[in-house]
């Protein structure tokens, strides 16, 4: 090869100068002109009639040229039929910079001409207006270009996302290879010729072995090398596409553009064995019938296209309707899953909300959604969507190969709170018109197209159906009308969270002046049932020191929940010095100090303390967790007590980014349906006879953790023993002291 590598021919044949070959195909002549002297010629093909014939054209007054003249970036404007050396000459002009290009081919005897443009519509039109789909009309398009060009086969096709052509219809004669349902690739047709059919709607090559005819100057300050021809109809065609007919075995061809909402939306492709002229009225009715079925096909498309957008708009009212009254967790949205599954033709869905994670239909599993949820979230887009996973750069491989299709909306910058969809992967079976894979053959340093057009399957893998506009755009409707949900439920979260602080400081202040002010009463009630049993001795009733007993225990009972609600209240007071707290050695240390507890007190049933190696640094209030692990553990310290093997148990919890400590014991239990219960002041599942406390040691632990901005949980089975536990956040982000 020489050194030369097939792509680097690939790039010298897109980057060719297609557009400015100085040639022309030799089924016509051309003349150039100066746009601003239209009498002075610029140049002139190589196979025009004799010099004077085309001067005298020039010279009859008062010309053909249209007033005014045509501005450039138009189509050839037909100027009607000229007769120069004895022969009659359909011609056009165009401009092309500061020249006109006039192109002048074999006029057509009228007696061939297919008909008017008038008459083509009247014909036409209605049954591409009566078309049900797309479908239907390109079998139309393709008859009637058959019947209107005598080209062996017409096929129309349509471009794909990445630019593949799939045939729609085909008309072919006998003996014609065909090429329904197969598809051609991208590369068949660069993107310079893409621009030039966007541009130019009707291009003719009469003779696939034609020799180019040059451009001659006529005026030494013009360079034909620099005339843009890219409308000029007899254009000469690159060297590579005219071997690339020929390898067909297409002698002849024409194409006529479909521009759907101004892109190429497709072509329609028409080729014959033998060479074919085809004259300019004739391409012109065949150019004006593109038009029309390009008109029909955008009628159907936005027919479509509106049909889903109104059904999208109606899914998303009704999702946002259901979230009127909800938190903004947006939990309920899988509750409930069909509209949110439509909005996107999805299999399955999920609602994230970083650490938390609902699911909804068909969906990877948790773990996987997460990796999905936090790849998207790294995208740092509001919207990510992608029908080839692996190929975006996806957690293919903790995905695996059945999920190719997501689409993700963030609905906040804070947290990792999105929405995903999920498509499963769906195998393909492309049929392509030769093996795409081998475009080329580089041996003699020139650019060749694929040998073979015959069929040749593809098995496609790791792709979904893709996500269309609309989806999209209703996606990211909804991700705005979600957004500003979220928004006010954060407003309205906000004034009450300030107007249930400020009661909550009038409640603190309450209960600290009361619990304050009744301690005094309490103790004066002990003492002075203590001075009268002592003065009273030997005087009074066996029932009365009974009766003065139970008044003392009460008082005494009463001083004690006094001063657990002087400490509860003093929590909300306190502020909060937070540091790093080593779980490990703080939960030692209150092991350490519970077990001298119980030897101390002569407890013959010992609890066995089992810590995890694992327990977790915490970022808070050291002296404060401190008191959250001493209540949880001496309450599971308390309720195992008479068990026959009494076991306390210390593991790690990680909750996404959270960690914490949960404490699970084998003791007596509770049922889970009263777990809303125990978090609360002053609230006990069990008798004050059977477990001491006061029940606050639960409320204490709550609001310590809540104040760390972290949560708490119960779990209980009567008979089974409890597992409390709790997770606070890490510092934000900045500089923190990590001793």
């Amino acid at each position: 090869m020489n050194g030369l590598r097939p792509e680097d021919l690939l790039a010298d044949c897109a980057n060719e100068p297609i557009r400015v070959p100085a040639a022309i195909q030799p089924h016509g002549w051309m003349l150039v002109l100066a746009a601003d002297a239209p009498a002075h010629p610029l140049a002139v093909s190589a196979n025009a009639p004799e010099e004077a014939a085309w001067r005298r054209l020039l010279q009859q007054p008062p010309w053909a040229l249209p007033s005014p003249l045509p501005p450039a970036g138009e189509a050839p404007e037909p100027i009607g039929t000229m007769h120069v050396a004895g022969q009659a000459w359909d011609a056009t002009v165009h401009r092309s910079g500061d020249a006109l290009v006039l192109e002048f081919e074999p006029a057509a005897d009228a007696r061939s001409l297919p008909g008017s443009l008038s008459a083509l519509a009247r014909g036409v039109l209605p049954p591409l207006q009566r078309a049900g789909d797309v479908q239907a009309l390109a079998r139309i398009a393709v008859a009637e270009l058959h019947r209107l060009t005598g080209f062996g086969r017409c096929v129309l096709y349509r471009f794909d996302d990445e630019g593949h052509g799939e045939v729609l219809a085909e008309q072919a004669d006998a003996g014609y290879e065909r090429f329904l349902g197969h598809r051609f690739p991208a590369s068949d047709i660069p993107a310079q010729a893409r621009a030039l059919y966007l541009q130019h709607h009707i291009r003719l090559i009469a003779d696939a072995h034609y020799r180019p005819v040059p451009l001659h100057a006529l005026d030494p300050g013009f360079d034909p090398r620099a005339l843009d021809l890219g409308f000029a109809a007899l254009r000469s065609i690159s060297p590579v596409h005219l071997e690339y007919m020929r390898r067909m075995g297409t002698a002849a061809s024409m194409s006529v553009s479909l521009v759907v909402r101004g892109r190429l939306w497709g072509l329609v492709s028409c080729h014959d064995r033998a060479p074919r002229r085809v004259d300019l009225a004739t391409r012109l009715t065949c150019e004006h019938l593109g038009r029309l079925v390009a008109m029909q096909i955008e009628a159907h498309e936005e027919r479509a296209d509106v049909a889903r957008r109104l059904e999208l708009r109606q899914l998303t009212l009704d999702l946002v309707a259901r979230l009127t009254d909800s938190d903004a967790t947006l939990q309920p949205l899988v509750e409930q899953p069909e509209a949110l599954l439509r909005l996107a033709r999805a299999d399955g869905a999920a609602v994230v909300l970083d650490g938390r994670c609902w699911l909804a239909g068909r969906t990877p599993p948790e773990a996987q959604v997460q990796a999905l949820s936090r790849w998207a979230a790294a995208q740092r887009r509001p919207l990510v969507a992608t029908d080839r996973l692996a190929e975006a750069g996806g957690p293919a491989g903790d995905v695996g190969s059945e999920w190719a299709g997501v689409l993700a909306i963030a609905i906040s910058e804070v947290h990792r709170h999105q929405i995903l969809w999920f498509r499963a992967e769906q195998v393909q079976q492309v049929r392509w018109a030769g093996n795409p894979h081998k475009p080329m053959q580089a041996a003699d340093r020139r650019l060749h197209p694929r040998a073979s057009f015959a069929s040749w399957c593809e098995s496609v893998r790791g792709r979904s159906r893709a996500w269309d506009e609309a989806t999209l755009a209703a996606a990211q409707e909804l991700r705005q009308a979600l957004v500003g949900i979220v928004l006010r439920r954060a407003e309205e979260m906000a004034g009450a969270m300030a107007e249930l602080a400020r009661l909550n400081k009038e409640l603190e202040a309450f209960s600290y002046t009361v619990s304050h002010d009744l301690r005094a009463p309490m103790r004066h009630i002990a003492g002075y049932v203590d001075l009268l049993l002592e003065d009273e001795t030997g005087r009074l009733a066996e029932r009365s020191v009974r009766y003065l007993g139970q008044v003392r225990e009460a008082a005494a009972f009463a001083g004690k929940l006094v001063d657990a609600l002087l400490d509860f209240s003093r929590l909300g007071r306190s502020a909060l010095h937070k540091g790093w707290v080593d779980g490990a050695v703080m939960v030692g240390e209150l092991v350490a100090e519970m077990e001298d507890a119980g030897r101390g007190a002569g407890d013959a049933s010992a609890v066995r303390w089992v810590a995890a190696d694992d327990l977790p640094r915490l970022w808070g209030d050291a002296f404060l967790l401190k008191v959250v692990v001493r209540n949880l553990l001496a309450n599971a310290a308390k309720y195992t007590r008479g068990r026959p093997e009494p076991r306390v148990e210390v593991v790690a919890v990680r909750d996404g980014r959270d960690v914490g400590l949960e404490v699970r014991d084998n003791g007596v239990g509770f049922p889970q349906k009263y777990v809303g219960k125990l978090f609360g002041v002053f609230q006990r599942l069990h008798a004050a006879e059977e477990f001491e406390g006061t029940g606050i040691g639960l409320a204490i632990v709550r609001r310590i953790v809540e104040r760390h901005g972290g949560r708490v949980w119960a779990h209980g089975e009567p008979g089974q023993g409890a597992r409390f536990g709790f997770v606070l956040p890490p510092p934000e982000p900045g500089p923190v002291e990590d001793p």
